[in-house]
């Protein structure tokens, strides 16, 4: 019995298996991988913020776009990392140049660093998601693992570039004579003016139908996004409820306390009695979902300024979480001077509801919602 030829890379002689398509995809999902690396990046160093880094707290909403756009971006990246892998697969088939020579070494180096790109990016992209369900079905840390697997798909991203450049600079502009069309297509009757429409729409799709978690107005079509806007105790989405995080309420003797030059201790009637201040800040959280909030407080500059404190002074924010990765919070200096940084005691009208933090909660601008502290009863000037 004859056994089959195996194929090779000649195999596959459609036009749409062409480096002018992939040289094309490719660009659209470099801009989706900078963007989604960029924000991520700004997300990162929010919560683990390097001592030469000053992160703002205007513009207020900052935190919002740019996490939108983050997971945006990596949702739109996931089709079009698809559409990508398809153009180029049958290279996987091109036999290696024999005897070694430098063809083959770049050869190799191509193929090394496509198996680590694609797999980081596959890693990224599916922890990624399974992030935005808030599911965690592994033993490692996911945000330090997705940081570090950023910079791995970077790395491996540069690589790929140098080696392909030649090939890119060719296939960067449409020349006529560098795809000819006497090439079958890939599927009756698609072109590749077709296969881009399809890829395009097919992002696009995938984009309309998730962004509306963080864009309000698209809320009705986000069929797959993990959070509605406005769906929530008082018209807010919750992530950790007061159950998971073990707090049950408080009783007649709760104290809010300011540790300071002078310390404080005020129970919450006292607190309602002190100058209140409003905010219209969003909760922007780290899977991309937010939605806008009116807020009624008591100014943390006012509260550092009842117990001695500079208004500039840093701050640990304690809660009375049972544990948990951010039972605790800092406000830097600029985020506790800033006059729309509240001690939130009511949200949209209504005390705070206890899955929305009561009996006060920080809210601040341009901050992570993971930092925007629920249950608090203590704060701590630390500088």
């Amino acid at each position: 019995m004859k056994l089959p030829t195996p194929p090779t890379e000649k195999s596959f002689p459609s036009s749409l298996h062409h480096p002018r398509v992939a040289t094309v995809i490719g660009r659209w999902l470099g801009v989706a991988v900078v963007i989604c690396f960029l924000t991520g990046l700004f997300s990162h160093f929010q919560q683990d913020t390097p001592s030469w880094l000053h992160i703002p707290a205007r513009p207020a909403t900052l935190y919002r776009v740019t996490q939108g756009l983050h997971v945006l971006s990596g949702t739109v990246a996931v089709p079009l990392l698809l559409a990508k892998l398809w153009t180029v697969y049958p290279k996987l088939f091109a036999k290696l140049p024999w005897p070694p020579s430098r063809k083959a070494v770049e050869t190799m180096l191509e193929r090394a660093s496509i198996l680590v790109l694609v797999s980081a990016m596959a890693l990224e992209l599916f922890t990624g998601f399974l992030n935005t369900l808030q599911w965690y079905p592994w033993p490692f840390p996911f945000r330090q693992t997705h940081y570090a697997l950023a910079w791995i798909i970077i790395g491996a991203l540069l690589v790929h570039i140098a080696v392909k450049l030649p090939l890119i600079r060719a296939n960067w502009r449409r020349v006529a004579e560098l795809i000819p069309n006497s090439l079958p297509p890939a599927i009756s009757g698609l072109t590749r003016r077709g296969l881009f429409r399809t890829v395009a729409g097919a992002a696009a799709v995938v984009g309309i139908t998730s962004v509306g978690q963080s864009v309000p107005a698209l809320g009705p079509v986000a069929v797959l996004a993990p959070r509605k806007p406005n769906v929530g105790p008082q018209g807010l989405p919750v992530n950790r409820t007061a159950e998971a995080a073990g707090v049950t309420g408080i009783g007649p003797d709760w104290r809010f306390t300011v540790v300071g030059p002078r310390s404080l201790a005020l129970s919450l009637d006292e607190l309602q009695q002190l100058p209140q201040s409003r905010s219209a800040l969003p909760i922007a959280c780290v899977e991309g979902w937010s939605q806008g909030g009116r807020w009624e407080g008591v100014r943390i500059r006012d509260l550092l300024e009842l117990c001695g404190a500079p208004a500039h002074s840093r701050v640990r924010v304690v809660s009375m979480e049972k544990g948990g990765f951010y039972a605790t919070s800092e406000l830097p200096e600029q985020f506790a001077a800033d006059p729309l940084t509240l001690l939130a005691l009511r949200l949209n009208g209504s005390e705070l509801a206890l899955d929305h933090g009561f009996p006060a909660r920080i809210i601040a601008p341009n901050r992570p919602g993971v930092l925007q502290t629920k249950w608090v009863h203590r704060l701590e000037v630390i500088a």
